[in-house]
């Protein structure tokens, strides 16, 4: 794993947002598997990834297009991200009921394991392992749509176009304020936030504002303007949706045992123990200049 990948995994302390549960078994029971494969892959790419994905490859599979990326995405980033091709594509495992959600990636460098995390559970998909692939490095928008019309197709389950939207949206709005204060900074404050909501439910667009523009005080962020506009946008049409708060609660803890074993990882201790020794080395340095 790059050492990239691994930093971006302390974005997992995003705040799980649950909508009320959606019946995921209508037809696709636990163990089941879902394949999506962007449409724009040669026939030599999905036979390699079918194998990286350990399927058979006369797997039902469901088509991701570059129009219906656009079609869900096209709102929120600009084409050039977009971009003309779907190619990234998913695996889907149908899980036990309450076994929760999680999300791996290979060659995926623009929305992180958390962000698909955050807007699947904003779309209600919260019992699955989902792994997230391409055959070579790419944004990972069609993945996203992909998954969330593989549930609504296989699993015969129908997501509201409003709840569609703003996990779009709250996964954008994440990935571009993380792109100027830093992933985990971005995703800290969206988790803070969904926190103080679900213990106290705001009322009016001025308590939101304020919620808002305490916390990111009380991180040291300094937003915009204009970043503050969409987060209060973004918060107000969750009001909106039928969001279980006392759910979000559940989801937060799970999140951040989950950061806790990435801190437990040896790859990740050895990684920050060579950047300690690294400065320990200076300070030696140093210190031999005054003697």
């Amino acid at each position: 794993m790059k050492k990239i990948k691994v930093l971006a995994l302390l974005s997992i302390m995003a705040g799980a947002l649950f909508i009320a549960p959606l019946t995921m078994y209508a037809d696709a029971a636990p163990g089941d598997i879902i394949v999506t494969l962007g449409e724009n892959l040669t026939e030599e790419q999905k036979s390699e990834l079918l194998k990286e994905m350990d399927v058979p490859a006369d797997v039902e599979s469901v088509v991701v297009t570059n129009e219906e990326e656009h079609q869900y995405l096209g709102n929120y980033i600009s084409k050039a991200q977009i971009g003309s091709k779907a190619i990234s594509s998913t695996k889907i495992t149908i899980g036990d009921k309450d076994q929760g959600l999680s999300v791996k990636t290979n060659n995926i460098n623009w929305v992180t394991e958390e962000m698909y995390m955050n807007a699947l559970t904003t779309a209600g998909v919260t019992d699955a392992e989902i792994y997230v692939t391409a055959p070579f490095e790419v944004s990972g928008t069609a993945a996203l749509t992909g998954i969330i019309k593989a549930y609504e197709s296989t699993a015969q389950i129908e997501i509201p176009e409003a709840q569609k939207q703003v996990a779009n949206e709250e996964m954008v709005k994440t990935a571009e304020l993380g792109e100027r204060i830093g992933t985990k900074e971005a995703t800290e404050l969206m988790t803070r936030v969904k926190e103080e909501i679900a213990k106290n439910p705001v009322q009016t667009e001025e308590d939101l504002r304020a919620l808002i523009e305490k916390v990111a005080k009380d991180m040291g962020i300094e937003l915009t303007q204009e970043e503050l506009n969409g987060l209060l946008a973004l918060f107000n049409k969750m009001k909106d949706l039928n969001i279980d708060w006392d759910q979000v609660q559940n989801g937060l803890k799970d999140i951040s045992d989950n950061l806790g074993n990435f801190l437990n990882d040896e790859e990740t201790q050895s990684f920050f123990q060579k950047i300690i020794d690294f400065f320990m080395a200076i300070i030696d340095a140093i210190r031999s200049l005054f003697k």
